[in-house]
C-alpha cells in the first residue's frame, strides 16, 4: 500500500537497519515515514487503529496509526517531528535507497542518513543502533 502513496516514503528504525544488512535484533515493529496526507490514506486503506497511549514530549507525528494485519505491526507516522533546543523540527531523510523484498520494493535511508537520524533521537536504543552502522 505504501507504493501507492504519492510522496516519497521511508521504512526507518531497527527495520530500515536489518534491511541494509546490518544484523539488528530485535525487529519488533516497522516504521514507516510518510507525509501526513499520505499517511491518512494508508491508515484508511490498512484499517489500522490510531495513538494510544499518552503523546511523547521527544516525538510527535500529525497523523499516527499502526497496522497490525501484517506479521509485524507497522507504525506509520505521517509528519514526522523531533523536539530539539529550537522547537520540534520534521523528520525528513535527504536520501531514499530501494531495498527489494521479495517482489516489493522498500525505501530506506542511507546509512550515514540512517544513523544521523538515530543519533539526533538521542535514546539509549537509537544510540546502540547507530553504532551497529559504523
Amino acid at each position: 500500500m505504501a507504493a501507492e502513496a504519492s510522496d516519497d516514503w521511508w521504512i526507518i528504525g531497527s527495520a530500515a537497519i536489518a534491511l541494509h544488512g546490518f544484523p539488528v535484533t530485535p525487529v519488533r515493529d516497522v516504521d514507516l515515514l510518510m507525509s501526513a496526507r499520505d499517511t491518512e490514506i494508508f491508515m484508511k486503506r490498512a484499517g489500522g487503529g490510531g495513538r494510544t497511549g499518552p503523546p511523547s514530549a521527544k516525538f510527535r507525528s500529525d497523523v499516527f496509526g499502526t497496522w497490525r494485519a501484517p506479521p509485524l505491526p507497522v507504525e506509520v507516522m505521517g509528519g514526522f517531528a523531533l523536539a530539539s533546543a529550537n522547537g520540534w523540527q520534521p523528520v525528513m531523510p535527504r536520501s531514499r535507497e530501494a531495498k527489494q523484498v521479495g517482489d516489493q520494493e522498500l525505501f530506506v535511508p542511507s546509512v550515514p542518513d540512517l544513523k544521523a537520524m538515530l543519533m539526533a533521537f538521542g535514546r539509549p536504543k537509537d544510540l546502540e543502533r547507530a553504532l551497529l552502522l559504523s
